[in-house]
């Protein structure tokens, strides 16, 4: 008995030993920003507390994403190339395994991973990796069905930041105006999302303390509309008077100063002339909500931060901030829409009333139109519009593409990661320049909290992982990868291997064109190799068929599959 009972008290003590040092997690994205629109990675758009968290801890200087939404967001929860999840594309079902717009069972998210490990789950923010986003579900991949505990946030996309589409808190779908839990004065998403994660940590230590937490806090800013409050957009009067050129000029000299980039990189053609734009005035505004809009997320990422100080965890916790994908030059409200006002008779909602659009035509609460165009000043509730061409261009200084595409534009986003009694203090501020991707994240952070990845879960068999530990890089190690890594979204294809990429951008009606660039010398994308070592590109083009076909990419366009 003696012998038993010293047995299960060292067992005890380990367990209880194991849960102490296990960190927390908390995983930040922002939706639809460029490469160089925080600070520490060459913007002028203040954001103390991003940059704060870097220089304590390490920036990562060829993170990659998948250059759209929902397809990030698969892979980033999955450990898998959004393909494997069944989001190759969004959330409608094409009929193609890899493009069936919903999370399939084969795979499991970072929450159900973890809690097999005991770990708490929480998520604040953007969900849409489901195409069912009825009130009424099917629900079967909403978070809480995939493994958070708590959940506030909206199921699909983008939508108002005054009266958000689809929101909900757990499973129940709700309004600004009739949620218990969290009234404000003044109704703002961004303020929503950081607000209740801040409270998910204090309830934590309040309840759970005993036990490690993973938190998934997933912005909508800033993605179109520019919708952000007067006080943060004033203080970006007359810093875009200039218009474009000027601001990707001042960005390109602060991120080879950053050292986020390098200098032998020439910065991307302009995408716009500003000279010739009619309607200065209203692009102005454009970048100074947009402006706004990340000071105001970066201020609510300070509340997050000071909640985990408050609860002494900050130490012991993994906070990585990273982005959807590129910056995003789609013209959503950039025309005039007043010529269909007169077609809808607008009346208020009550408390209880659903906002069920996500773009215009749409109404605010109290019942009035939201305007479009380049009459439209930009930020109210009342307005819906995004920032254009020209302002992508420079949130993705110095490269070329958007989201959407494979150039670098499209896919590359900061990453940060900072915790301090992971990450030596003569590491801090360090830069690590390995390429590295979404799905290395299920790795790291299963490496981190001393668990293995499942082989089965509710009762299916799971597909492995594709990435790998970013532990090494946190140490100062180089990354072994050995399995280059695969793109493709809307037809725009692309493989990275070592310092060579290829990629390939869409053309209707056209043959694939593949370019082969060197990533150590032009990682710009401006000098195509493709004729200078054609067998370089052919060995290249090989790979990615390969990956395409194991992962389960179709060729685009494709016609939906009838036959399931």
């Amino acid at each position: 008995m003696h012998r038993s009972l010293t047995l299960l008290l060292l067992c005890a003590s380990i367990v209880v030993t194991q849960a102490a040092t296990q960190p927390n997690i908390v995983l930040i994205m922002a939706d639809d920003m460029g490469y160089s629109d925080i600070g520490c990675y060459g913007s002028e758009i203040q954001t103390p507390h991003l940059d704060s968290l870097a220089e304590r801890g390490l920036r990562f200087t060829q993170f990659y994403n998948t250059s759209r939404c929902c397809p990030t967001r698969a892979a980033l929860l999955t450990g898998l190339y959004s393909h494997q999840a069944g989001i190759g594309l969004m959330t409608g079902d094409r009929g193609w395994e890899a493009y069936r717009g919903d999370l399939n069972k084969r795979c499991v998210t970072l929450a159900e991973a973890l809690r097999l490990e005991g770990y708490r789950n929480y998520m604040s923010g953007k969900w849409h990796v489901t195409r069912f986003t009825s009130p009424k579900g099917p629900k079967h991949n909403w978070p809480l069905q995939r493994g958070f505990d708590r959940f506030y946030g909206t199921i699909t996309g983008a939508g108002s930041f005054y009266d958000p589409a689809s929101l909900c808190r757990d499973n129940t779908y709700i309004t600004p105006e009739n949620d218990v839990m969290y009234q404000a004065e003044v109704y703002h998403y961004t303020d929503a999302i950081s607000d209740n994660a801040a409270m998910y940590v204090r309830d934590h230590q309040r309840a759970h303390r005993n036990k490690p937490f993973f938190m998934y806090v997933s912005y909508t800013s800033a993605h179109w509309p520019m919708h952000a409050p007067e006080d943060y957009v004033a203080g970006y009067k007359g810093k875009y008077d200039e218009g474009y050129h000027a601001i990707r000029k001042a960005r390109y000299a602060k991120s080879i100063e950053e050292g986020v980039i390098e200098k032998r990189w020439k910065m991307s053609a302009p995408a716009s002339q500003w000279e010739k734009f009619p309607h200065k005035a209203w692009d102005i505004r454009c970048m100074e909500v947009y402006a706004a809009m990340v000071e105001q997320m970066d201020a609510g990422i300070g509340k997050i931060v000071d909640a985990l100080k408050q609860a002494g965890q900050l130490d012991n916790t993994i906070v990585t901030y990273l982005q959807d994908n590129g910056g995003c030059a789609e013209g959503y409200g950039r025309r005039d829409n007043s010529d269909k006002m007169a077609r809808f008779d607008f009346k208020p909602f009550g408390p209880n009333d659903l906002q069920t659009k996500i773009w215009p035509p749409m109404q605010t609460r109290d019942g009035r139109w939201v305007r479009t165009g380049p009459r439209t000043m930009p930020g109210g509730e009342d307005t819906f519009v995004a920032y254009g061409l020209g302002w992508a261009n420079a949130s993705n200084t110095p490269f070329r593409g958007y989201k959407h595409d494979g150039y670098e534009g499209g896919i590359s986003t900061p990453f940060i990661v900072h915790w301090p009694k992971g990450i030596a203090n003569n590491r801090n501020g360090k830069l690590v320049h390995d390429p590295s991707h979404l799905i290395d994240l299920m790795p790291t952070f299963l490496a981190a909290a001393g668990t293995r990845y499942p082989r089965k879960h509710a009762g299916e068999d799971i597909q492995p992982m594709e990435g790998i530990s970013l532990l090494p890089a946190f140490a100062g190690q180089l990354l072994q990868r050995k399995a280059p890594l695969g793109f493709e979204h809307h037809g725009n294809l692309a493989l990275r291997e070592g310092r060579w990429k290829i990629v390939s951008a869409y053309r209707r009606d056209k043959p694939t064109n593949w370019e082969l660039y060197d990533m150590e010398t032009d990682r710009s994308e401006l000098r195509n190799l493709a004729k200078a070592q054609p067998k370089r590109l052919q060995a290249m083009i090989a790979k990615w068929q390969s990956w395409a076909d194991r992962v389960g990419v179709q060729p685009w366009p494709f016609e939906k599959k009838k036959n399931r």
